[in-house]
């Protein structure tokens, strides 16, 4: 028997539930595709899901003493200044400085959890 994954989600736990529901939805404009109040919400991006959860009682622990998130989520957008000026109106505006890479422009902002989002613009011959 081979196995084979149909579908990966990258799933966040958090103790702030509804205020992280409320980010993602206002940063990514879109509503959850699958919604549990207070449990679970799904949000279906390009060419993955994003799942954000709410851990039960007996597992609060693991996720609440954290200072700062665990996660990156790197999102390719198609316009790196827009980006900055939307998560910033959201009140979260990234830190530092945009970085040059070969590979493109990228900045590093948070989210109320502080998971990091990598907001990135790949390299063209325009940029």
């Amino acid at each position: 028997m081979v196995f084979q994954c149909s579908d990966a989600i990258v799933t966040i736990a958090t103790v702030n539930f509804e205020k992280l529901v409320h980010f993602y939805t206002e940063f990514l404009c879109a509503n959850p595709t699958q919604f549990i109040p207070n449990i679970y919400a799904e949000f279906q991006l390009p060419s993955v899901k994003l799942g954000i959860f709410q851990p039960k009682e007996t597992h609060i622990s693991e996720f609440e003493n954290s200072a700062q998130g665990k996660m990156s989520l790197c999102l390719e957008v198609s316009n790196l200044e827009n980006a900055i000026a939307h998560i910033s109106d959201l009140g979260y505006p990234p830190p530092g400085k945009i970085i040059n890479a070969s590979h493109g422009k990228e900045i590093y902002a948070y989210d109320p959890d502080g998971n990091r989002l990598i907001l990135h613009q790949a390299a063209t011959s325009d940029n």
